[in-house]
């Protein structure tokens, strides 16, 4: 019989919503084997479920066969650590308006154990054992990607509150009037305006009111993303650094409110719109700055992941994984 000193590897999953990154991780938190499915691309979390498990099979014979793992752990939106379910998640298709029990098909598929959380948890997870938060026992991490995640660490414990799907600050509601609809079903969500898609949205809607040249202008609306929005923005573009102006804005005075639940030594940022460096964080600072309560004033760091890609996630999905 395999012992659990010969189950050298977990799996770790950082399911987003649009990529599905799997890692093979070792005890050093190297990450031996990755590859990647597109989340959108399944109408069932059957069909889902099966293109990763076939996906992961070549990554799985390169170490050794599944008795080499000792686990999985996964981080997905609206995720329950209690129940092993991902609950009605927005950004989700096959899981948008129903509880999909993830954990326990991937267990039953492949073989092992799992375990599953909030993919900002994940996040936070890796950053805290392997990242920027390492020593940290009081910090928030804010993903920014398709949507907004959000991984509280308090007193050296994720706050995952009493149903395990605590700490979702991406839905805290920042406009209160006319607010853009959000896919949790709400209206003026932080997500609606500070995810790239967010961030792609603001573009649109200031180009039509804005009658300035921009970079912008020559992409058809449905072109915008994040990433034209910045090159723009790099090149000088003026209306495109509004664009991030009024994004890091926003973004300061969520986690000036945030700050007042738990007082973190630092807010790490993590996601693709990180990409945009100084021309992000510069506002986000400015904003908590002027909206902070004095107390919590000059406290607090601000801080981008030193995980590359997926690394912080998968990491931390793959510490979630050592634990089942």
């Amino acid at each position: 019989m395999v012992t659990d000193t010969e189950r050298p590897y977990v799996i770790g999953l950082d399911l987003g919503g649009t990529n599905a990154v799997f890692g093979i991780v070792d005890r050093d938190a190297n990450i031996v084997a990755q590859t990647s499915v597109k989340t959108q691309d399944y109408s069932t979390a059957e069909s889902f479920v099966d293109a990763c498990v076939k996906a992961l099979q070549p990554l799985i014979e390169q170490v050794g066969g599944i008795e080499r793992i000792y686990g999985m752990g996964a981080g997905a939106p609206n995720a329950n650590y209690h129940t092993g379910c991902i609950e009605k998640a927005p950004n989700l298709v096959w899981a948008k308006d129903r509880k999909v029990p993830l954990a326990g098909m991937f267990s039953e598929r492949l073989g092992i154990k799992v375990n599953i959380t909030n993919d900002a948890n994940a996040a936070a997870l890796g950053e805290m054992e392997y990242g920027c938060a390492k020593g940290m026992k009081d910090f928030i991490v804010i993903t920014l990607g398709t949507g907004v995640g959000s991984g509280i660490v308090a007193n050296g414990q994720l706050v995952c509150g009493h149903d395990g799907l605590a700490g979702e600050l991406g839905h805290v509601i920042m406009v209160r009037e006319n607010g853009r609809p959000c896919g949790c079903g709400r209206k003026g969500c932080l997500e609606a305006y500070c995810s790239a898609t967010g961030v792609a949205r603001t573009a649109r809607e200031m180009l039509e009111k804005d009658s300035r040249p921009s970079l912008l202008r020559d992409l058809k609306p449905e072109e915008i993303d994040s990433y034209r929005v910045f090159k723009a923005a790099e090149a000088g573009d003026e209306l495109a650094k509004e664009i991030f102006d009024f994004t890091g804005n926003m973004l300061g005075e969520a986690c000036a409110d945030f700050t007042v639940f738990s007082s973190p030594e630092a807010y790490i940022f993590f996601g693709g719109l990180c990409k945009s460096g100084d021309m992000l964080m510069d506002p986000i600072k400015k904003s908590y700055e002027e909206n902070v309560m004095p107390i919590y004033k000059g406290k607090a760091k601000f801080l981008f992941s030193t995980l590359d890609g997926a690394g912080a996630a998968v990491l931390g999905a793959a510490a979630l994984g050592w634990t089942v």
